[in-house]
């Protein structure tokens, strides 16, 4: 059973969904994206750090032949958006052509996530969808969709299940949020 209440540094962190809330959901999800891509095979591109369980997650529930990669952009410090982004681990798939899915631990603004479907698009993939395990809609200010999405949140901070403060928390199997 998960702890009520834990702290990471210097925060105190009050449970917000437990481990089996967050796999039923990636569970319904995954055979959503199963009959999305059936003989399609799909390259999944996980956003690195936060996105690696969520995207494990997924894929070892498909039964459809896809591949996997992965990039890394930054936007956080501590707990707050920088607002700026950063990459730095690009693509090294080739796309052109093929069925992608952007896998995401969570969507706030949609900063990091417009500056990644802008440097995939350059790859003339054949589609490019979205599936986030988190979303905060109160302050997403995009005007594209998320294909999938796991839990709609509101602007709390985090952690847990892919997400951290300062470097811990990821490994957490439940999310908890800043009390």
């Amino acid at each position: 059973m998960s702890e009520q209440i834990i702290s990471v540094h210097d925060k105190t962190f009050e449970l917000f969904l437990t481990e089996n809330e967050i796999v039923k959901r990636v569970s319904e999800i995954a055979a959503e994206l199963e009959a999305a891509y059936a003989s399609k095979q799909p390259v999944m591109i996980g956003i690195l750090n936060g996105a690696y369980p969520f995207l494990s997650d997924l894929s070892k529930q498909m039964k459809t032949e896809l591949e996997i990669s992965f990039m890394k952009a930054t936007s956080y410090k501590g707990t707050k958006s920088s607002g700026e982004v950063n990459e730095i681990l690009g693509l090294n798939t080739d796309i052109r052509g093929r069925h992608v899915l952007i896998v995401e631990d969570i969507v706030d603004t949609g900063n990091t996530l417009s500056f990644i479907r802008e440097q995939l698009f350059k790859h003339d993939p054949l589609s490019l969808k979205i599936a986030s395990c988190f979303l905060k809609p109160g302050i997403f200010n995009k005007d594209y969709p998320l294909d999938w999405v796991g839990f709609e949140i509101a602007d709390d901070f985090v952690i847990g299940y892919g997400m951290d403060y300062n470097g811990l928390g990821r490994n957490l199997q439940s999310v908890y949020k800043l009390k």
